[in-house]
């Protein structure tokens, strides 16, 4: 069943306990940063917002991009999806996204409207589910993404079921950031919100089992929100959100003709909830720490044991993994106990995980989501393999490429389309440009993505050998050789290839020379696939 998504708020910055782990909070504290940045930033602007020295930053960011966090491009430092493992831990220990979202998409179908599902996070919400449409007026929010309760439709059915603690913590942040400066997804406030006019709306949030946003983030935008109630509890574990725009529907009309609806999805939704079966575990990750002693010898005092094995503890948990004892954080990871406890003392002090003292468990919270998972979760597979292909490029001296089939799964008469390309630093060189359409059944990219779809003994020797490899076949001169890139079902969904002058290689060098090289990008293309697209839909195009 669901975790139970409230959250227990962090200690003072200025009580942090004696055994935290000094370099895996300022490790956090740097991520959070990239994150709020939109994903990059220089050296110097890190130092800047983290207030680190600037050696204390080049080991945090070496040791980011040693465990594939991080990207090091010329003088940036730039989040890769491979953090999305951190926020996909979270997610799937929640199990919401997996059993929910497959309703909130049917439904987004159904109005042609945007359904997102909201935890609560403190006195903020989070999305943890988005089903948008494509229209000029469209939803900007992200997965992860950090909102005031009290502008927002999800946040008073949230605030119904506060304690007077919560309170007290919600209005010392309403007088310490009366603008909602804290919150960088929402434009700040221009107007000042009345006195008690929220304490009273969430009460009648309770009392009506739904609740209104009517502009109050920014003008035009409206949504309804109903709560999905844990069957355990009866608690509210997430909130189900249509969103509009006042060109299509008013806040009224909103409650009138698309609330019917949204709360008979609510209703299907809790009874998946109530007939769900327990999670299976499976086996937690194994071996996440054994390389970090490697990773030390090979970088010497540029990696920062301390913050890899810490962020190793959160990939601990998962679906089924929802609440773990310090032994089995420990087991999961391979860390020692004493490296284990220290860490999830620091995550506590940071928000990132609770512990349960009754059962002697830890879980993770929604502020996870903070590192890292709002801008990637909108990233595409063209962005994934850019970096990647220019690696390629670099090594082997020759152009590459990545393709799709247009339109995707398309027979006789497919074609691929160039969606991402790195140029050969040579004189001559093949440049075949961005969005170049050409026949399928005439290119080694085409063949490798046909091979996924089609059978002949052509194609099949192309699936079998894993690679496909023409030779002036629909240009003179030009040899290219192509290996398939797979989503995290395994499907072909896109190749990568290297073209070259027949000049400059044999066929046998090609596949003595460039495959291996070309299977190590594909296998990197798909690392960061399979985390990207864990619970969020990467665009091939």
């Amino acid at each position: 069943m669901p975790a139970d998504t409230t959250t227990s708020l962090p200690v003072p910055e200025s009580a942090v306990p004696a055994e935290a782990v000094a370099p895996l909070i300022r490790g956090v504290g740097v991520l959070r940063e990239l994150t709020e940045a939109g994903g990059t930033l220089s050296p110097s602007g890190l130092e800047r917002a983290t207030g680190l020295a600037r050696s204390t930053v080049d080991r945090i960011t070496s040791t980011l991009a040693r465990m594939g966090y991080v990207r090091l491009d010329g003088r940036d430092a730039v989040i890769t999806p491979r953090l999305m493992e951190l926020g996909n831990a979270y997610l799937a220990a929640l199990r919401l996204p997996a059993l929910l979202s497959g309703r909130a998409d049917a439904l987004a179908d159904e109005l042609d409207e945007s359904v997102s599902l909201a935890v609560a996070d403190r006195d903020g919400i989070r999305f943890i589910h988005q089903a948008t449409r494509r229209r000029a007026m469209s939803l900007s929010f992200r997965i992860g993404d950090l909102l005031p309760a009290e502008r927002t439709a999800p946040g008073p059915l949230f605030a119904s079921e506060w304690t007077d603690a919560d309170w007290r913590a919600w209005r010392e942040r309403r007088a310490a950031d009366p603008e909602d400066r804290g919150f960088p997804a929402v434009p700040p406030r221009e107007l000042p919100a009345g006195q008690g006019e929220f304490e009273a709306k969430a009460a009648q949030a309770g009392r009506d089992g739904w609740a209104l946003d009517d502009q109050l983030i920014e003008p035009g935008l409206v949504a309804v929100s109903v709560p999905v109630r844990d069957p355990r509890t009866a608690r509210i574990a997430c909130v189900a959100n249509v969103v509009s725009h006042t060109s299509r529907h008013t806040a009224t009309d909103l409650r009138e003709t698309l609330l019917p609806r949204l709360r008979a999805t609510v209703a299907e939704m809790e009874r998946e909830l109530a007939s769900a079966p327990d999670p299976d575990p499976g086996p937690p990750p194994s071996g996440s720490a054994s390389w970090i002693g490697a990773a030390k010898n090979e970088l010497g005092r540029e990696f920062i044991e301390s913050l890899a094995r810490g962020l190793t503890v959160l990939t601990a948990f998962g679906e089924g993994r929802a609440a773990l004892t310090l032994t089995d954080v420990a087991r999961a990871t391979g860390l020692a106990r004493a490296t284990a406890r220290r860490a999830l003392i620091t995550y506590e002090h940071l928000g990132l995980v609770r512990q349960q003292p009754e059962s002697r468990t830890f879980g993770l919270t929604p502020r996870v989501l903070s590192l890292g998972f709002p801008p990637l979760s909108r990233t595409t597979l063209p962005r994934i393999a850019a970096p990647h292909l220019a690696d390629l490029s670099a090594r082997v001296r020759e152009s590459t490429a990545l393709a799709v089939l247009v339109p995707p799964g398309s027979g006789e008469g497919a074609e691929i389309q160039y969606t991402a390309r790195a140029v050969s630093p040579r004189i001559m060189g093949v440049d075949i440009r961005t969005g170049t359409r050409l026949p399928a059944s005439a290119t080694s990219l085409g063949r490798v993505l046909l091979a996924d779809t089609e059978g002949s003994a052509d194609l099949d020797r192309v699936r079998t050998q894993g690679y496909a490899l023409l030779d002036e076949n629909w240009e003179d001169g030009l040899r290219t050789i192509a290996v398939p890139v797979r989503d995290r079902t395994g499907r072909v969904v896109a190749a990568v290839n290297v073209a070259l002058h027949a000049a400059g290689r044999t066929a046998e060098e090609c596949v003595a020379e460039i495959l291996p090289e070309l299977r190590l990008t594909a296998t990197r293309v798909e690392t960061e696939l399979r985390a990207a697209g864990h619970f969020t839909r990467v665009p091939l195009l």
